[in-house]
């Protein structure tokens, strides 16, 4: 079925999502792009269960997100999505390994030691798990935020805009620990950017105008994704 997201009402609606249809392989990195407004945020959020549809349905594996109710969608987010966004949202009191493990806390859940110590060591903090937030570099912040989304195993991590607060140094590691995720660990990633080497590190990316996906890109290159950008008049 496509998928609509419409706000508002009569001649102040607005369409976010017009008839969208699109197939996200597990085990894959796929980046989302497109103009200010094309709707790529909002794909993102209905992908992970963050808002609703007007019309169509969203499958995460065998569960259909709009037949759940809200207490089994929140346990769902919990348990089998991980989420990654721009502000890295560490809780401030915490240091790095209990900011990691928090989800699991909050779901009453033991983490997987050896799966744990896997997380730490791809994403290289080690040596930084008893600081807290103020303590480590946005770059160090943001690989806790990718160690806590990957501390649980999910089916899916939502990446939004992960590296718009870093510098390219900082985001190129970050970057590099999510395609090694995808690798190294059977993990699945949907990123939203706006930047073309950043979506370079997938393995396809869809483009979005006016809400539609109007194109993709299998084995992207920064070249080949800024070319496609500039036909969508970007």
């Amino acid at each position: 079925m496509l998928a609509t997201k419409r706000y508002g009402q009569g001649d102040a609606a607005v369409v976010a999502l017009d008839r969208v249809s699109v197939e996200l392989a597990a085990g894959r990195f796929t980046a989302i792009m497109g103009p200010s407004g094309s709707g790529k945020s909002t794909l993102m959020h209905c992908l992970a269960g963050l808002d609703e549809l007007t019309s169509g349905e969203v499958w995460l594996g065998d569960a259909q997100l709009g037949e759940l109710s809200d207490r089994a969608l929140t346990r769902l987010r919990r348990d089998r999505v991980g989420f990654v966004f721009q502000a890295f949202n560490l809780i401030p009191t915490l240091t790095a390994y209990e900011n990691m493990t928090l989800p699991m806390e909050l779901a009453r859940r033991a983490p997987d030691k050896e799966w744990l110590a896997e997380v730490v060591k791809v994403v290289g903090l080690g040596d930084r798990l008893g600081h807290r937030p103020s303590e480590l570099s946005g770059g160090q912040q943001q690989r806790v935020a990718v160690a806590r989304a990957l501390a649980s195993r999910p089916d899916v991590i939502f990446a939004d805009e992960p590296t718009g607060n870093l510098d390219s140094t900082s985001g190129g590691a970050v970057l590099g620990f999510l395609r090694h995720a995808v690798d190294a660990l059977g993990q699945t990633i949907v990123m939203v950017t706006h930047d073309a080497v950043a979506a370079a590190y997938a393995d396809s990316v869809l483009f979005l105008a006016d809400g539609r996906v109007v194109d993709e890109l299998h084995s992207p290159t920064a070249d080949s994704v800024l070319d496609r950008m500039k036909r969508l008049g970007s």
